[in-house]
């Protein structure tokens, strides 16, 4: 009876694991089915990849929100083919229209929640549209700092920091300032000037540095052109430091004549200003006579006969006429008369003082100046 029943107990076990293990191998898997009141995809949601550098503790089926609206579910997460990012599939509704440059982040829906994929447009220059199958690199993608590395970076900064140290600095800060309160409040004062000014002067602040990296890249791209400027240079400052003994002879000789034209400055300094007080008449005539100077320096240099006396000379004779304006008490000599004809001599040619008179020029009669007398002209072989 015994061994009966031991061997119906041994059938029922070994017929119950069978149906157990028959049981979990067609079960379906809890990771892959959709989580209740998750996103809705619509009939025809489309298909992206983002690689992550770390995706923390995501899970498949995670929700896939854009402005914090669940907008479709991480479908499924592998391995890149570089081997070394997590790709991560996202199914999300076709209503849904994000540019080509959108960005893509895992963050957390509370200090303890789930993890969820956010997507997002960048800040500026949207470009495209997010279609289906595109990928999102790593350059696009990013994670929120997890609660355990800010307790762990916030235990290493009050275990092996200066938060001890604190209360020294304080201390220090105190006798520092104990009794310099008024020269404190100035130097903040100054450095609130200084930081206004600073603001009000940023646009010049930029143009100039703006104007320095210009001048950078000019110099940048001359490189080659200042290379053999200086090298050029490299004969000229050999001369000057083989003539070095003679400049600096010369500067001290400089030296000692500035000293002594200073000196010489400083003696004639009154009668120097009283020559140039002198000059002032004479400069202020000069002034005042305009355009007849340069007119008068033409006759002078022309000195002692002019242009127009040179004009007058037509071969060997000269036509001269003088208007004579003669003063009160003048003894004015009248015009000579040409005598008559004179009489031929006995060898037929005219006496010698006839030829005489007859080569001499008729005078222009001169202008007598009234209460004068006329003087008869004195004889003499006629001459005056």
């Amino acid at each position: 009876m015994r061994r009966r029943l031991a061997a119906a107990l041994a059938a029922t076990t070994a017929a119950t694991t069978a149906l157990l293990a028959a049981g979990c191998s067609g079960a379906p898997d809890l990771a892959a089915m959709p989580l209740p009141g998750g996103a809705s995809l619509g009939s025809h949601p489309y298909t992206v990849t983002a690689d992550f550098s770390n995706v923390l503790d995501l899970t498949p089926q995670s929700a896939v929100k854009v402005n914090d609206v669940a907008v479709g579910r991480v479908a499924k997460i592998g391995l890149a083919p570089d081997g070394w990012t997590a790709r991560v599939t996202l199914r999300i509704n076709d209503s849904v229209t994000l540019p080509a440059n959108a960005y893509a982040h895992i963050e957390q829906s509370s200090l303890l929640g789930e993890k969820y994929v956010q997507l997002a447009p960048p800040a500026t220059g949207s470009t495209g549209r997010l279609a289906n199958g595109a990928v999102i690199p790593t350059s696009r993608t990013n994670r929120d700092p997890q609660v355990e590395e800010v307790l762990g970076a916030l235990s290493m900064l009050l275990n092996g920091g200066g938060i001890n140290q604190l209360k020294s600095i304080t201390t220090q800060l105190n006798a520092a300032m104990h009794g310099n309160e008024p020269q404190m409040r100035a130097v903040l004062t100054r450095i609130n000037s200084l930081a206004t000014g600073l603001d009000t002067h940023r646009g010049d602040i930029t143009d100039a540095i703006d104007g320095v990296n210009r001048l950078s890249a000019t110099l940048a791209a001359r490189q080659g052109e200042l290379g053999d400027a200086l090298t050029g240079l490299s004969p000229g400052m050999k001369v000057l430091s083989d003539q070095r003994g003679q400049l600096m002879t010369m500067l001290g000789s400089l030296d000692k004549l500035s000293g002594t034209a200073v000196h010489t400055v400083n003696q004639t300094q009154d009668d120097l200003v009283a020559d140039l007080r002198s000059l002032e008449p004479v400069l202020t005539t000069l002034a005042a006579a305009g355009k007849n100077l340069p007119n008068s320096l033409q006759v002078l240099l022309t000195y002692p006969f002019t242009d127009q006396v040179l004009r007058g000379i037509k071969g060997d004779y000269l036509n001269l006429y003088l208007d004579v304006a003669a003063q009160p008490g003048t003894q004015i000599i009248p015009a000579i008369t040409p005598s008559p004809t004179a009489s031929a001599s006995p060898s037929g040619s005219a006496s010698p003082s006839a030829a005489a008179r007859a080569r001499t020029p008729a005078r222009t009669p001169a202008r007598a100046t009234p209460g004068t007398t006329p003087v008869p002209l004195p004889t003499g072989g006629g001459k005056q």
